[in-house]
């Protein structure tokens, strides 16, 4: 049979449809995962990819989408799946072939197909794809399809894997996402495509599933030309349809090959379909290309081996942003803390403010609804302090309560506002009792939603970017894992670091390891007044985060209010001076909106 890459040069190759909703329309009883069906209904299984064969598709996906063992059952329950799942594409293509209908000089190549890996980390996601490509190459598989990916995590130590175990493997990674080039993991279509590309391992990549054809053409055809030889398209059928239980396409084969002409028309040669595409849409969109004439070009495989290719971007650094100006020119800086109302009542909060202001600090930060509880959204409200008082604030922005589509719209908003920092942030997880009425989002983590602002960074608001700050939490119990996830939100794109408050004599020592090791991240160190007796012994016990040293504690006992605020701001300036050579700044929280209390801590700090 002829190599795909000789093929490719001269033809365009047209993939399948989707096995997934097909097989779901064609039989009633299925249940559990579509994969199981290579072991209950093979017979089905074969039929559906005779049916593919006939209608014209050239590249054959078993049917091992979710074989993971995690989710079928088993590394046993696995191997039997993909065994089974290539074996019934491989013997649908010799019962294709027997047919007289069937063109004896077209080749057909069949291809290990896998979706997104369980897992919560690259590693963990990179090690499920290797066992189960291992499986397939212990099958004699060749050709690879990586589908519907949301992310890159794990994609390219898994193509490498594939390339040094068989170096003339063919390999595929195709990204699913939103209208708008986004995944619903919040990373950018042309970013997660350049990264597989360029790592040396992958032949082609492109978009397939969640995009109807006509949003999908919108996103390639924005890339460059020379690149689009190496994309596939294979878009849904259209948008689904809800009907009671079950969820239907209701798109029109037709109309799926007059929009698919585009892609040709583009350069792209790689096609196919994906949910709800069934065998007519398959007809039609092999009938379209099979009297296309293409330029021919050169697929060689881009692997050489065991060398590396990483890729490097640039960082801006605009003068826009006035905080980030002043801490790249080496200036210190001061953030302090004002929580927003509970209420609609904004007045006690605005004088807060412009006090603060007046006291000399650079920029305000608001909690989005600290400790799960609600509170005037930080976003909004650090946009009417800028415009009100062109006060430079960060708000901070949790994972917890907002989607992909929703934190985007925030941060469109808020960067027509004039906001160009933001604290990215977990979120405090909602009280046991809550949770069955109040629902956490969490679709991202910190690291990730990091990455979603700096790929918005690059395809929206270049060149006037926002900073993106982090939570550090010198602590920790186990620092050394702390350190290595800021240096995981570094490589996703933060370039700063507020710390949890530093009362203790660790939290010192802790924060010396972190500016030694996170080389190039601004840090601005937590600062707390603690005010009283009770009050540090509540932050100690009750605030996660935060220690206080017992002596601290006791120090306050039977001292007033005024003689409580003066022992904490001397414990405040104390800490300062032992650890400002390891900071580029503070971070002040405020206790109880005690706005006279910040007021005097920063004409200290200033006063150094």
């Amino acid at each position: 049979m002829t190599d795909i890459r000789e093929y490719l040069r001269d033809h365009v190759l047209i993939f399948d449809g989707a096995f997934g909703t097909y097989y779901s329309q064609r039989i009633d009883q299925a249940s559990g995962s579509c994969e199981l069906a290579n072991v209950d209904h093979p017979d089905l299984v074969g039929e559906i990819h005779r049916e593919y064969l006939i209608a014209g598709a050239q590249a054959l996906k078993t049917n091992t989408f979710g074989a993971y063992a995690s989710l079928v059952g088993g590394p046993e329950k696995q191997a039997e799946i993909i065994w089974k799942g290539l074996s019934l594409a491989e013997e649908a293509l010799r019962d294709y072939r027997e047919l007289d209908s069937a063109p004896g000089n077209r080749p057909v190549y069949i291809f290990a197909d896998l979706g997104p890996a369980p897992g919560d980390t690259p590693e963990q996601k990179a090690e499920q794809y290797i066992k189960a490509a291992e499986l397939f190459l212990q099958a004699g598989a060749k050709h690879f399809l990586f589908e519907t990916q949301t992310v890159t995590d794990g994609l390219v130590e898994a193509a490498r894997y594939i390339k040094k175990q068989r170096p003339d493997a063919f390999i595929l990674v195709s990204f699913g996402v939103l209208p708008d080039g986004y995944s619903t993991a919040g990373q950018f279509y042309r970013q997660m495509i350049l990264e597989a590309l360029e790592s040396g391992y992958v032949d082609l990549a492109g978009l397939n599933c969640v995009s109807s054809p006509g949003h999908m053409a919108k996103l390639l055809g924005k890339l460059p030309e020379e690149l689009l030889l190496r994309i596939a398209a294979m878009p849904n059928a259209g948008y689904p349809v809800v009907r009671g239980f079950r969820t239907f396409f209701d798109g029109s084969a037709k109309y799926f090959q007059g929009t698919m002409k585009r892609f040709l028309d583009m350069g792209i040669r790689v096609l196919g379909g994906c949910c709800g595409t069934t065998p007519d849409y398959i007809r039609g969109l092999a009938e379209l290309a099979a009297d296309q004439v293409v330029v021919p070009h050169d697929y060689t495989s881009p692997y050489q081996g065991e060398g590396e290719n990483p890729r490097e971007g640039e960082a801006y650094h605009g003068t826009i942003n006035r905080l980030l100006t002043k801490l790249r020119r080496g200036k210190r800086v001061i953030a302090v803390e004002l929580d927003s109302p509970r209420n609609a009542e904004l007045d006690r909060f605005m004088e807060g403010a412009k006090r603060l202001q007046a006291a000399g600090v650079d920029t305000l930060t608001i909690a989005d609804c600290p400790i799960a509880q609600a509170r005037m959204d930080s976003t909004l409200l650090a946009c009417k302090v800028k415009r009100e008082l062109d006060l430079d604030v960060i708000p901070h922005m949790t994972c917890r309560d907002r989607n992909v589509n929703a934190t985007k719209a925030l941060l469109l908003g808020g960067h027509a506002e004039g906001i160009r920092n933001v604290l990215v942030i977990t979120g405090d997880p909602i009280p046991t009792a809550e949770r069955d009425e109040v629902k956490t989002v969490y679709q991202f983590n910190s690291r990730k939603l990091m990455s979603f602002v700096s790929s918005l960074n690059q395809e929206e608001f270049h060149p006037d970017p926002y900073g993106i700050f982090g939570a550090l939490n010198v602590n920790a119990k186990n620092f050394s894992v702390e350190l290595d996830r800021a240096k995981e939100k570094m490589e996703n794109g933060c370039m700063g670091f507020l710390t949890q408050p530093v009362l203790t004599e660790q939290a010192i020592q802790n924060l010396k390891q972190a500016k030694a090791e996170l080389e190039g991240a601004y840090i601005l160190a937590g600062l707390i007044p603690v005010i009283s007796e009770r009050n540090g012994r509540f932050m100690d016990q009750e605030i996660n985060g935060i220690s206080v040293p017992e002596e601290m504690i006791e120090s306050f006992h039977g001292l007033d209010r005024e003689q409580g605020e003066a022992l904490g701001r001397k414990y405040v300036n104390d800490i300062y001076h032992e650890i400002k050579e390891y900071t580029d700044g503070v971070y002040l929280m405020t206790p109880f909106q005690r706005i006279g209390l910040m007021e005097g801590i920063v004409r200290d700090l200033l006063q150094e």
